[in-house]
C-alpha cells in the first residue's frame, strides 16, 4: 500500500499541493486526473522520490521514500517520468534489460534475459529489439520506456503521461496491457493521464485534483459526474453510459 499523509509543497512562496491524504492500496489501476497545473505531477514525483518531501510522509508498504535506500525501493517501486531521456545509441532490448538493474546490479543471468524477452513481447517490441533508440518514433520510444519499467519486476508501476506520443490505437493497447498485467500479475499501477476516457475505461479508481488538492476520489462511475467535472475542469461536460463505463464528451 502506498499511504500519503499530510503532504504539502510549495516552490518558493507559491503553494503547489495542499494538505493531501490518500491510501493507494496494492492492486489494480489508479488513474490521477486533473487540469495543467492541478498538482498530479507533482505528488507522482514526490511519491517516487524525485524530489525530497517538505511536510508529512509517504511510505510503500511501510517503508518511508525519503529514508529507505534506492535500491531497496527501486525494487518496490518502477517510475516513468515524464521527462525520460535515454542514451540514443542503445538498443530497444538493451533499454527494457536496464529495468533488470536494480535486480542484478550489472550481472544479468538467464531468468533476467527470460524477463526482458517476456517485457518486449507484451508490448508488442520483438520487431523493435534491435532497432537503436534514436531510430524510433516518439511513440515507439515511449512503449520501450514503459516496457522497461514493466521489466523491472515490481509491485508498483508509476507511469507519468504514458500514453505521451501514442497514437489512438497504440494508447489503447498499452492501457489494455497494463489492464492485464494488474489483473493477471497482480501489479499496482499509479498512472497520470490527461485522457479522460482512458480513465474512465480502465482504471479501477480515479483521483481527481485541482489547484493541489484532492476533489474527487473514487470509482470512474462516481467520479465521473456532470458536478465533478465542472468542479475539476471549470466547464460543464455531458456523460454518457457505454459498455457499462462513464464516457465524458468533453468536446462538445
Amino acid at each position: 500500500m502506498i499511504v500519503i499523509e499530510n503532504v504539502s509543497l510549495a516552490y518558493r512562496d507559491t503553494p503547489v499541493l495542499r494538505d493531501i491524504n490518500l491510501s493507494l492500496p496494492k492492486g489494480g489501476i489508479t488513474a490521477l486526473v486533473g487540469p495543467n497545473g492541478a498538482g498530479k505531477s507533482s505528488l507522482f514525483s514526490l511519491i517516487a522520490r524525485l524530489q525530497p518531501l517538505q511536510t508529512g510522509s509517504i511510505t510503500v508498504d511501510g517503508l518511508p521514500v525519503d529514508t529507505t535506500s534506492s535500491r531497496m525501493l527501486a525494487q518496490r517501486l518502477a517510475i516513468l517520468r515524464q521527462d525520460g531521456a535515454v542514451a540514443s545509441r542503445l538498443t530497444v532490448r538493451e533499454l527494457v534489460g536496464f529495468g533488470r538493474f536494480p535486480h542484478h546490479q550489472g550481472r544479468p543471468g538467464p531468468a533476467d534475459l527470460a524477463l526482458v524477452d517476456a517485457a518486449l513481447a507484451q508490448f508488442d517490441l520483438e520487431p523493435l529489439a534491435d532497432r537503436f533508440i534514436d531510430t524510433l518514433s516518439g511513440g515507439q520510444r515511449q512503449r520501450a520506456m514503459v516496457a522497461m519499467t514493466f521489466c523491472q519486476g515490481t509491485d508498483y508501476l508509476l507511469l507519468d503521461e504514458p500514453l505521451n506520443n501514442l497514437d489512438m490505437f497504440h494508447a489503447r493497447q498499452l492501457m489494455r496491457s497494463l489492464r492485464t498485467i494488474a489483473d493477471e500479475r497482480q501489479r499496482t499501477a499509479v498512472i497520470v493521464l490527461h485522457d479522460i476516457n482512458q480513465a474512465a475505461a480502465h482504471a479501477d479508481r480515479i483521483v481527481a485534483m485541482r489547484d493541489g488538492q484532492v476533489i474527487a476520489d473514487g470509482t470512474p462511475e462516481s467520479v465521473l459526474t456532470e458536478d465533478n467535472l465542472e468542479a475539476i475542469f471549470g466547464y460543464r461536460m455531458p456523460v454518457e453510459t457505454r459498455a457499462g463505463k462513464p464516457l465524458v464528451l468533453h468536446h462538445l
